[in-house]
């Protein structure tokens, strides 16, 4: 793990640790802990299935522990948009999402776009800009086809370039005060200034490809960085330098909606990092992007760790 500080912790530490839903948290844990190779974690992952006492298995095979780099907690949430999109482009589906191609070099969002780079790799096509724009920013996402179909579509790779807030040059530049400042103002700001809207969204030089992904149904999650489908609720993206994938996490997130919940740490983000950095995936479409559009909040996050790992970070548990 990176340079960080470790503080033991009691489950009694945790705010509301006894009214969670323990078994849903143990469920979700199950998706992932086959992927999870440290030989420290092997014993906890090959009893989990087995538990009938969910809280119980926590405590008894984990220790609650804060991680911490010096920067204050931040909560953010993400979820997967759905789109309207068609295989075959025209006047309404103008603007592509490319498959990853053989070899992406350096260019930037703007030569990309603008030149065309990848032309013949098209999975599919958009017919709104700014939803192609928020895909890379979810990097993944459903997309509703003319005949009423899904086409399932995640990360496949990146051109290099490091990822470039948004909202943040938008406040810098003035056009928005950090209040007001949501996914639907910044929709709505590109659309309403389209040549200005698009010199904004090639600030962030970043771009991700896509795969189409055959093997998941409607019901499922997007897939998130342990090849896994992701819970609404109860999975977060994490900076893996600190936390481990696949680890039980509790989180106290405050503000306007306090949330005191057993997640999962089953995916990571390129704006993710920090000890204490976590996003909270909110679940698809309109209604989950409002809600996770809403979230910047304080408050800690604490790992659950085997005790030999804990012992090995903190100290004598």
């Amino acid at each position: 793990m990176a340079d960080a500080a470790y503080q033991i912790l009691s489950f009694d530490d945790l705010n509301g640790w006894a009214a969670d839903d323990h078994r849903a948290a143990l469920d979700v844990f199950l998706q992932t802990a086959d992927r999870i190779s440290d030989p420290y974690w092997q014993a906890a992952c090959h009893l989990a299935p087995t538990s009938t006492d969910p809280r119980g298995f926590f405590e008894l095979y984990f220790t609650p522990v804060l991680i911490s780099d010096g920067a204050s907690m931040l909560f953010t949430g993400y979820f997967e948009p759905e789109l309207a999109g068609s295989r075959v482009a025209d006047t309404q589906y103008q603007h592509p999402v490319y498959a990853l191609p053989p070899d992406t070099g350096k260019a930037t969002r703007r030569q990309i776009e603008q030149d065309q780079l990848f032309a013949g790799h098209e999975l599919v096509w958009l017919a709104d800009p700014v939803d192609a724009f928020f895909l890379h920013v979810q990097g993944s996402g459903r997309v509703r086809l003319p005949d009423g179909s899904i086409m399932r579509l995640g990360f496949a790779g990146k051109n290099g370039w490091p990822y470039t807030s948004i909202g943040k040059e938008m406040i810098a530049r003035g056009i928005a005060p950090a209040d007001q400042l949501s996914a639907g103002f910044i929709q709505d700001w590109v659309h309403q200034n389209p040549d200005a809207g698009r010199e904004l969204l090639w600030v962030n030089e970043s771009y991700v490809f896509f795969r189409e992904l055959t093997e998941l149904s409607e019901d499922d999650g997007p897939l998130g960085a342990m090849k896994r489908s992701v819970t609404t609720g109860r999975t977060i993206a994490v900076d893996p330098s600190f936390v481990p994938l696949g680890a039980p996490v509790w989180i106290e997130k405050q503000g306007a909606e306090p949330i005191s919940r057993l997640m999962v740490a089953q995916d990571t983000g390129s704006a993710i990092k920090g000890a204490q950095r976590a996003d909270i995936f909110f679940g698809t479409g309109a209604v989950a992007g409002d809600q996770a559009g809403r979230i910047k909040d304080g408050g800690r996050m604490v790992t659950l760790l085997p005790i030999t790992v804990a012992q090995r970070l903190a100290g004598p548990v």
